[in-house]
């Protein structure tokens, strides 16, 4: 499909959004990248991870602290994917482009590809936010249905009780499945992808094969193959699961708008910061422990309305964000538990399982 296009507003939410946010940061006299108390999050984050990885691979640990120690270090993937990489991936970890690029960097090392990351989620997801057919995050055809523009399967009935699962491999696939489709067929979903340079390529290959050496290769090679097969399954299920939960409960809930471009014209009817208020939800942000393992990305409206400002702002930014909604007379969606926004998640599921 062509690309869509975004309807032109003078005197637009966006820029009076933008000016408002700006006076903050003057006012406050504070840098939007992210501060130290990022980087020493990701320190422990790192550190973690690398003391989970070496006790596993070569201090063979007994089978109950091998399954505790598995289901961690899925929880460290997913917590230095939402802090560490996402902010690096979208410039705003820190001020310095070179650290922004080496967090960013994080995801290769972890069997994904900072390319295909930058197309798939800053580029394309971030500008048209749950339009079928452009958005490849509601794309999970045939096995699910994400939207009523998309084809309805018999097994669509029952999504919403075999989602978990599903989910679960999502990090399995990525690294294995996804990069390589997108690489090898050079597009992302419907969508071209931009040309790659060599040392794009080179990236992509040789992270990839550092990967496989890191977390197949040498892991087989000191603990064996079924040891090795019991924790790889364990922490790639984990990181797949919580991956797809925090990023599916900010876009695919009961409340958020998936929006049709005009037959004719192509256009969509909002403008695009109105477009991506409609298209997503925020989830227990009064909750720091929440806040603070997935990276402020339960700020999900905040981070697509100013994804180069550092999560760490974005309680602060919200206040002044929700404000301005309410005086143009926009929906702020937010479910004030995780657990209502699971619920909601799955009732949506249902929906589109049942709708025409």
């Amino acid at each position: 499909m062509a690309t869509p296009k975004f309807a032109n507003v003078p005197h637009s939410f966006h820029s009076e959004l933008k000016r408002r946010i700006s006076e903050y940061f003057l006012e406050v006299g504070k840098s939007q990248t992210g501060n130290s108390s990022l980087f020493t999050k990701a320190v422990i984050l790192g550190v973690s991870f690398l003391a989970v990885y070496i006790h596993l691979v070569f201090f063979t640990p007994n089978l109950f602290f091998q399954i505790l120690e598995s289901i961690i270090l899925g929880g460290l993937v997913a917590a230095i994917g939402f802090n560490v990489m996402h902010d690096g991936a979208h410039g705003s970890f820190s001020k310095y482009k070179w650290l922004n690029t080496f967090a960013s960097f994080s995801l290769n090392i972890l069997g994904g590809n900072s390319f295909m990351w930058n197309v798939k989620h800053n580029v394309i997801h971030h500008a048209y936010t749950n339009v079928d057919g452009v958005d490849d995050d509601i794309d999970i055809q045939p096995w699910m249905r994400m939207s009523t523009t998309q084809k309805k399967y018999k097994l669509h009935k029952y999504q919403h009780i075999y989602f978990w699962f599903l989910y679960s491999l999502l990090y399995i696939f990525w690294i294995f499945v996804l990069d390589y489709q997108k690489y090898f067929k050079s597009k992302i979903g419907n969508m071209p992808l931009k040309r790659m340079k060599l040392s794009d390529h080179l990236v992509f290959w040789g992270f990839k094969v550092l990967h496989l050496f890191m977390f197949v290769v040498l892991p087989i090679m000191m603990v064996g193959f079924s040891s090795w097969a019991i924790s790889f399954l364990i922490f790639t299920l984990v990181a797949g699961l919580v991956l797809s939960l925090v990023f599916q409960l900010a876009h695919t809930v009961e409340h958020t708008a998936f929006p049709v471009p005009d037959e004719n014209t192509g256009k969509l009817e909002d403008e695009w910061a109105v477009h991506q208020i409609k298209t997503t939800a925020n989830f227990a942000t009064n909750n720091k422990l929440v806040s603070w393992l997935v990276g402020g990305l339960n700020f999900q409206i905040e981070h697509h309305l100013f994804p180069k400002i550092s999560h760490v702002h974005y309680p602060a930014i919200s206040k002044i964000i929700r404000k301005t909604c309410q005086e143009y007379g926009i929906n702020y969606i937010e479910y004030p538990r995780v657990r209502y926004a699971v619920a909601s998640h799955v009732a949506f599921l249902k929906q589109m399982g049942s709708a025409a």
